[in-house]
């Protein structure tokens, strides 16, 4: 049986693959990535470092492609800093032992695969370790297009819309859609398809208005595509009315008697809406002109309300809308009208007053509660004055010495009448009676208490001091 070089050739590559495996976990090989991603026609570089010094003598390096349903593929071998080639790739791979890294010089797609990269170190024992890197060739992407679907303008809340990102160049193309140059998020409206090249919006809303634009990327590239934007019917929305002269409040125009004023209707549509103005007098409409403005002219008479209202439509949404506005012709200056319309209303005034007089009575009650306490510490404290004071006072009948009964005295009713205390006087006796009949109740009056001083008494005049 006669076996031809080319099995022979793949046998031994086969086997050289299978020893790759065997490795010693003492020798370790490191890369920047697992994958690495070239750009065709480019050169691309895959490092790879061990843990040993790079001097060492004997440090074998192999080098291997592994393709899909393939056996491996033997590239290029050093030993001893001699490189070797595979003949078919010598001018391929660029090998610099002791460095283990490879240089591919022209990526094309054949060159796709796994990079397996073995290293062994001679001693004793020889000790391998076993690396390998995915390597993708990629094809630079060119700016996308985009196209919609209707081409022509969509209603909103009836249309669809459908966005199309195409590339003419590229592989492993992903696209990612803008709106104004942001990201756009997920939404129930939103429906993507698997890569993003297609994107619909289902259905057309007035806040879909704007700039759309695809960004079209690979491993190797990115470029964004011109932006175009979509002509969505909507509207109307926010209708509103304004005017050259006078002054606005709500919806009241005060006007000068005099004065010509314009009205302007206005409204967010597309396309622009489409007005009329009307009259109200006494539950009837008068159409006094369409478009979008109207004048009211200088009027001699006295002043004048009258009620108007504008009234817009969408031709091609069919929906409308409308306002309606007062106009007070008057001789008063209308900015003081303006002022009378924001001052305070009598209810307003009304409840001020109210929580004013509420906050008074409050403090009243507080007041009255502190002079309670005030007074029921006063008369614990007249309780405690020593009785021998009281029994002094006792032995005087009031007619003795009218020089010590002369001052302002305290009258007290006390809870308990029987602690109330005697006072010598009949003034103050019949005082102290009368209280003791009344119900228990507590007044207090601040004592001012002050004897005027008297001139000595000589002895020799006031014979019955002798």
């Amino acid at each position: 049986m006669e076996l031809n070089y080319s099995t022979i050739y793949y046998f031994l590559k086969y086997n050289i693959y299978l020893l790759l495996l065997d490795t010693c976990s003492a020798l370790t090989l490191t890369t920047l990535s697992k994958t690495i991603h070239g750009t065709v026609g480019k050169p691309l570089l895959l490092p790879v470092h061990y843990n040993f010094n790079t001097s060492t003598s004997g440090i074998q390096i192999i080098w291997l492609l592994e393709r899909s349903n393939f056996l491996p593929i033997y590239l290029v071998n050093s030993m001893n800093q001699t490189v070797v080639h595979d003949l078919e790739f010598q001018h391929k791979f660029t090998l610099r032992p002791p460095d283990a890294s490879l240089l591919i010089h022209s990526l094309n797609f054949a060159d796709e695969g796994n990079y397996i990269v073995k290293v062994n170190i001679p001693g004793n024992t020889t000790i391998s370790a076993t690396q390998k890197i995915e390597v993708t060739v990629n094809v630079p992407v060119s700016k996308p297009i985009v196209q919609s679907q209707p081409s022509h303008e969509v209603v909103e809340r009836v249309g669809n819309i459908t966005f199309n990102c195409s590339v003419t160049n590229g592989n492993r193309v992903t696209f990612q859609w803008l709106k104004n140059g942001n990201p756009l998020q997920s939404s129930p409206r939103y429906t993507f398809t698997k890569n993003n090249a297609t994107f619909i919006i289902s259905p057309v809303m007035k806040d879909d208005v704007g700039n759309y634009s695809c960004s079209a990327r690979n491993p190797v590239s990115e470029m964004e595509s011109e932006a175009i934007a979509p002509t969505i019917y909507y509207g109307p929305y926010g209708l509103t009315v304004s005017s050259d002269k006078g002054h606005k409040v709500g919806g009241v125009f005060a006007v000068n008697i005099g004065e010509s004023v314009q009205f302007d209707c206005s409204a967010d549509s597309n396309p622009p809406i489409t007005s009329e103005w009307i009259q109200r007098t006494d539950n009837t409409t008068l159409i006094i002109n369409k478009g979008p403005y109207f004048k009211i002219f200088s009027y001699k008479g006295g002043e004048k309300t009258m009620d108007y209202l504008c009234r817009a439509y969408n031709n091609v949404t069919r929906k409308l809308d409308e306002t309606q506005f007062t106009v007070i012709i008057t001789s008063k200056d209308p900015e003081k009208l303006v002022q009378n319309e924001n001052s305070l209303s009598p209810l307003a005034a009304i409840t001020g007053v109210s929580l004013f007089l509420i906050l008074c009575i409050c403090l009243l009650f507080v007041w009255k509660r502190y002079q309670l306490h005030r007074a029921i510490h006063w008369k614990l404290q007249d309780r405690r004055r020593s009785s021998t004071e009281y029994r002094r006072t006792q032995i005087f009948s009031g007619h003795e010495d009218a020089l010590n009964d002369f001052g302002i005295y305290e009258f007290v009713a006390l809870p308990d009448p029987s602690a109330s205390l005697r006072v010598p006087s009949s003034k103050s006796a019949s005082v102290s009676n009368a209280s003791q009949g009344q119900d228990t109740t507590c007044t207090v009056y601040e004592v001012i208490r002050h004897v005027p001083v008297q001139p000595q008494d000589n002895p020799q005049d006031n014979p019955q001091l002798q």
